[in-house]
C-alpha cells in the first residue's frame, strides 16, 4: 500500500502560519537579571552588600625604631560600626608601625590599633573617615554544611575581589600562631588567598558569618574562618579592655593516653590527661603543690582529655578564682587547689 500524503491547500496554509510562532526578531530579549539565575543573584547580592564595609588594609614594620627600611604587608578587613572600628586578623596588623586602610571607592585613612587576641587571630582598628558603612553581623550558629558563603577580601593587593563556595564542614579546630586552639571554625571552598586575610565570609544576605583566616597549603579549597559568633565576644572584650584576659598556671604538660587500669580503679571518665613536665618557679602550679609527673585529669571537676581542654577553661572568670585540679600521682588520685593567675604573652602550660 502506497502512504497516504494529505495536501494543504492555500487557505490551510494561512491558517497554519496564523498560529505559528512569532518571528524571532519580535521576540523581547530578557534583561541581565532574568538572565541570572538564583545562584548567580545570591552572589550578587551578597557581594553588592558587604562590598562597601571591606577595607584593604596595608601595613609598615620597622625592626629598628630609626630605620629607613621597612617591611610591608596587607590584608583585608571591615567596618562593623559606623564611627570607623574595624575588624581583622591579628596577623595582620599585630606589632605595625604605620596602619592604612582602603575603602572600595579609593579613600585612604590612617588606622590605629585599638586591641589584640593572638589566640584567637582576631584585631580591631580604627580609622577615622567620613560616610562609613558598617556591615551587618549575622549569626554564625544558623549556618549548616552545604549553605552557600562569598568571601570579599583583597588577595595579592587585588582590591574586593569576590569568591564564593559552600560551607565544607563546621566545629573545625585550628591552631593559632601563639599555639592556643581556635575552636568551631568554620571550613569553606571558597577561595582564598594571601591578603583575604580578616575579611569577610559572608550569607546569600550580606550578614558576616565569619572572618577568613587561613588556607591550607598546597591543598586547593580548604580554607577556614572565625565565626562571627567567637569575633562578637572578643571584640567586646577588645574594646573594653585592648586585649582578652586568660588564665595562667605555669607548667608544662603533654597529652597522654592512661593505662586502662587507671581509668577503670579510679573510674574516670577520659581515656587521656595531661602529663606534667615542669613547674614555673612561683607560679600557680608550684603553690598548688603540683608536681612533675603528676597527670591532670579534671579542672573544677570537669573532665580533661588533654590541654586544650585545659585551656577552655582558663577564662577571664577563672582568674583569681580559687579552683581544683584532680591529678594523678603514683597510684593515688588526689585534688589540689589553683588560683589562676592572668597570662601574660610567653609561653605557658
Amino acid at each position: 500500500m502506497k502512504p497516504r500524503f494529505q495536501t494543504i491547500s492555500s487557505s490551510e496554509t494561512d491558517n497554519v502560519q496564523s498560529t505559528a510562532a512569532p518571528a524571532v526578531s519580535s521576540i523581547p530579549l530578557p534583561t541581565n537579571d532574568e538572565l541570572l539565575d538564583a545562584y548567580s543573584r545570591a552572589v550578587v547580592t551578597a557581594a553588592e552588600t558587604v562590598s562597601p564595609s571591606v577595607v584593604k588594609i596595608d601595613v609598615e614594620h620597622r625592626r629598628h625604631r630609626n630605620s629607613r627600611r621597612a617591611e610591608h604587608g596587607s590584608g583585608s578587613g571591615f567596618v562593623f560600626t559606623p564611627d570607623g572600628f574595624i575588624l581583622t586578623n591579628s596577623h595582620v596588623v599585630s606589632g605595625a608601625d604605620k596602619i592604612e586602610v582602603t575603602l572600595t571607592d579609593g579613600q585612604h585613612f590612617r588606622a590605629y590599633p585599638i586591641g589584640d587576641d593572638p589566640d584567637t587571630d582576631l584585631a580591631v582598628i580604627r580609622a577615622n573617615g567620613p560616610n562609613l558603612v558598617a556591615a551587618s553581623l549575622g549569626n554564625s550558629q544558623a549556618l549548616r554544611v552545604g549553605q552557600l558563603v562569598v568571601a570579599v577580601g583583597n588577595p595579592y593587593g587585588f582590591q574586593t575581589t569576590v569568591t564564593a563556595g559552600v560551607v565544607s564542614a563546621l566545629g573545625r579546630s585550628l591552631r593559632s600562631q601563639s599555639g592556643r586552639l581556635i575552636d568551631n571554625m568554620i571550613q569553606t571552598d571558597a577561595a582564598l588567598n594571601p591578603g583575604n586575610s580578616g575579611g569577610p565570609l559572608v550569607n546569600a544576605r550580606g550578614e558576616i558569618v565569619g572572618v577568613n583566616t587561613a588556607v591550607i597549603l598546597p591543598a586547593q579549597g580548604i580554607c577556614f574562618a572565625i565565626p562571627i559568633d567567637t569575633a562578637k565576644w572578643v571584640v567586646s572584650l577588645l574594646m573594653r579592655d585592648g586585649k582578652v584576659r586568660r588564665g595562667y598556671l605555669g607548667f608544662g604538660g603533654q597529652n597522654i593516653e592512661l593505662p586502662r587500669r587507671f581509668v577503670r580503679h579510679h573510674q574516670l571518665a577520659k581515656t587521656h590527661g595531661i602529663l606534667v613536665v615542669s613547674v614555673e618557679p612561683d607560679s600557680p602550679a608550684r603553690d598548688a603543690g603540683l608536681a612533675e609527673g603528676d597527670v591532670i585529669v579534671a579542672f573544677n571537676g570537669e573532665p580533661l582529655s588533654g590541654i586544650d581542654d585545659l585551656h577552655r577553661h582558663l577564662t577571664d572568670g577563672a582568674i583569681g578564682t580559687r579552683s581544683t585540679l584532680t591529678i594523678l600521682r603514683r597510684t593515688e588520685k588526689l585534688t589540689l587547689d589553683v588560683v589562676p593567675e592572668e597570662s601574660f604573652p610567653r609561653v605557658q602550660g
